[in-house]
C-alpha cells in the first residue's frame, strides 16, 4: 500500500502522461525542466509512471537524466542530451537517437536492439549486460576499441569501423 504523498504523486505523474505534448511541455517549462523535452514524448505506462514520479518529486534537483527502467521504445530522440544519463534498464528498442549527446550515461542492462546511434558522442559509456543486436552506430562514436569490439560481438552495426581511441 503507497502512502498518501506517493499515491500523489503518482496521481500526478498519471495525469502528467496523460496531457498531450504540448501541456506536457507547458508542465516542464513551469517546473524549471523544460530542457527534459523527451518526457513529452514518453507513453503512458507502469515504467515511465515511475520515471516521471522522480521527475516530478525533485525537479529542483535534477542535474543529469535518471532513466531507470524507463519506456523510451519507438521514440525519435535525436540531438537529445542524456549527459551522466542513468539509463540502467532502460527500453530503447527502435529508438532514434542519431547525434546525441550521451557522454557518460549508463546503458547498463539497457535494451538498444535496433536503435540509431549514429552521430551520438558516447565517450566514457558504461554497456555492462546492455542488449545492442542491431543497434546502429557510426564513425567518430567516442567508444574505445575495447567497447568498440565488445559492442561488434553483441550484434551491434557500425557504418565504419574507425575509432580514434
Amino acid at each position: 500500500m503507497l502512502d498518501s504523498s506517493t499515491r500523489e504523486l503518482q496521481n500526478r505523474a498519471i495525469e502528467f502522461l496523460q496531457q498531450h505534448p504540448e501541456q506536457r511541455l507547458k508542465t516542464l517549462k513551469q517546473l524549471g525542466i523544460g530542457r527534459y523535452e523527451f518526457l513529452t514524448k514518453i507513453q503512458l505506462n507502469e515504467a515511465n509512471i515511475v520515471c516521471m514520479m522522480r521527475f516530478l518529486q525533485n525537479p529542483q534537483q535534477l542535474k543529469f537524466p535518471y532513466l531507470v527502467g524507463a519506456d523510451l521504445s519507438n521514440l525519435r530522440l535525436d540531438e537529445v542530451n542524456f549527459i551522466r544519463g542513468n539509463l540502467t534498464n532502460a527500453n530503447l528498442q527502435h529508438s532514434s537517437l542519431v547525434n546525441a549527446d550521451l557522454l557518460f550515461a549508463n546503458f547498463t542492462k539497457a535494451d538498444l536492439r535496433n536503435a540509431d546511434l549514429t552521430g551520438a558522442t558516447l565517450n566514457e559509456t558504461i554497456w555492462t549486460e546492455a542488449l545492442v543486436a542491431g543497434c546502429q552506430f557510426g564513425e567518430g562514436s567516442g567508444l574505445t576499441q575495447l567497447q568498440y569490439q565488445d559492442l561488434k560481438l553483441r550484434g551491434a552495426k557500425f557504418t565504419h569501423q574507425s575509432n580514434d581511441d
